[in-house]
């Protein structure tokens, strides 16, 4: 391989390692943001649950009524 596609090469490798990177960067955000939601969401429904709200039925549970 001659100098010139080496190079070639490198400059492509270069940015597809850039380009990666843009989308990690951008993922980790998204997950801080998703994470942080799912945080409010969990006090939310703790903080109903404790009022004695009406819940969620999650899984085989049966609604309080039955």
């Amino acid at each position: 391989m001659d100098r010139d596609a080496m190079e070639e090469k490198l400059a492509h490798l270069i940015r597809a390692t850039d380009d990666l990177s843009d989308v990690v960067t951008a993922q980790s955000r998204r997950i801080d943001r998703l994470e942080r939601q799912v945080a409010l969401l969990t006090e939310r429904e703790r903080s109903r649950e404790g009022d004695g709200g009406g819940g969620v039925v999650i899984g085989d549970e049966r609604p309080p009524h039955w």
